[in-house]
């Protein structure tokens, strides 16, 4: 917990994961308010309904998050995420008073998505660059990093069972109502930061030739081509188990919303676990290991939690895959967060983002279609397969990489240069420890 030392990370941590609980809220509600409208309107097609609406929702983000990366390094990032802060909270504003008034139809849910997808575009980047920001010692951020991913895993932990039980006593408005309340404490916690100023990124040339610039830098490096690519495919792959759960809970498990809220809370209590354990770690020595066995274990889980029909084993295979799929991810933040230049941060970190969030609306698209032909089962089962095989890919391409990582390690004082072979020797069983 070393990284909740600086006072502007103390803040933001605690007013994110209040925020954070009541966004999760909203994400259970409207996979639960889409379930039931595509029900009860006779559609036979609900898991594509799904697919469309988190396509809607998440789509933006692809679209937009590297114009958002250039933007926030020509804005002050903290009136960035105050403004788009405060946008979110007029969202679920929104959608708590079209559902208490009985009012909502399936286009307003998906023009509100779509909305609440552009100010993540730009909010998203946002927070990942203010992160450096607030933690004035460069030894902490790993920390902050994995305290971030902890503080995401542990709302998503509460948030999904919270919505759960919320849905079935006062239904789906409330949950949208409490959303809106949450981000009183995120902004109140912007607002009380005293962060040191920061020079705004000059701006040389156009706007589209700073796009470019990020662009070229990301895939001509391949440290850093190598952990968009294994994010982006894992995010296609992998998020389909989050889009299809509602029907995975009631169909294959015969559950109702309770069900949900077990699994999607055990998913965040197995990321929490993998935040505890990336946050114990005193260095990024040896993660790229870490980053390769993920994916492998994720597939193999996917594809058990597939065929399972017992509610307490799925709950458990949910909860490895939770472990399996933070841990991936979050390293792979951390690792570019390190060997990033600061100049281009925000533009690199906007690039991840479309990675991870923007990817999502493809796999969820394509989850919603391929489980209408063949059944949820099977869709979980390819999924599986095809995160495995990207595990196996990074893993061939880990020799190459290291010594990249190592020079970069050395310039910024996280390794110290390598002079002697015993030294060589003991970096070298660390990361075979890991």
């Amino acid at each position: 917990m070393r990284a909740l030392r600086h006072r502007n990370y103390a803040l933001f941590f605690a007013g994110q994961m209040v925020s954070l609980v009541g966004s999760w809220l909203s994400v259970t509600a409207t996979s639960w308010l889409v379930l039931q409208m595509a029900r009860s309107g006779g559609n036979t097609h609900v898991e594509r309904l799904l697919g469309y609406v988190a396509f809607a929702s998440q789509l933006p983000v692809f679209l937009l998050a590297p114009v958002g990366g250039v933007l926030v390094e020509r804005w002050d990032r903290r009136k960035v995420l105050l403004f788009t802060q405060t946008a979110s909270m007029l969202q679920s504003f929104a959608m708590a008073a079209l559902i208490l008034c009985d009012v909502i139809t399936m286009a307003e849910v998906v023009v509100l998505a779509v909305l609440q997808g552009m100010v993540n575009a730009i909010d998203i980047p946002a927070r990942q660059a203010l992160v450096v920001q607030m933690v004035e010692d460069p030894a902490d951020l790993s920390n902050a990093i994995a305290l971030n991913s902890s503080m995401v895993q542990s709302a998503r932990m509460f948030g999904p069972a919270a919505a759960g039980f919320l849905i079935y006593y006062v239904g789906e408005g409330i949950c949208f109502l409490l959303d809106g309340f949450s981000f009183l404490a995120v902004l109140a916690s912007i607002a009380l930061m005293r962060l040191a100023a920061r020079p705004l990124a000059p701006r040389k040339g156009s706007f589209l030739s700073s796009l470019r610039e990020g662009l070229a830098y990301a895939s001509g490096y391949p440290p850093i081509r190598a952990l968009l690519l294994l994010v982006a495919t894992i995010s296609l792959m992998a998020m389909s188990m989050s889009v299809l759960m509602p029907i995975y809970a009631t169909e294959v498990l015969g559950g109702s919303e309770r069900t949900l809220g077990l699994l999607l809370g055990a998913s965040g209590l197995g990321a929490l676990l993998g935040c505890i354990y990336l946050a114990a770690r005193r260095s990024v020595v040896g993660l790229g290991r870490v980053i390769a066995l993920g994916p492998t274990i994720l597939g193999a889980v996917l594809a058990a939690f597939a065929f399972s029909t017992n509610r307490e084993l799925s709950a458990l295979l949910v909860l490895i895959a939770g472990t399996a799929m933070l841990v991936t991810v979050a390293s792979a933040n951390t690792v570019l967060q390190t060997i990033v230049e600061d100049d281009k941060r925000a533009r690199v970190m906007s690039l991840f983002t479309m990675a991870f969030m923007g990817m999502a609306p493809f796999g969820s698209l394509m989850a919603g279609y391929v489980a209408d032909m063949i059944g949820v089962q099977y869709t979980l089962l390819i999924a599986g397969v095809v995160c495995t095989l990207s595990g196996a890919v990074f893993a061939s391409q880990l020799r190459a990489i290291r010594p990249l990582l190592r020079t970069v390690y050395q310039s910024k004082g996280i390794l110290r240069p390598i002079a002697a072979g015993v030294e060589a020797a003991a970096v070298q069983a660390e990361a075979a420890r890991d």
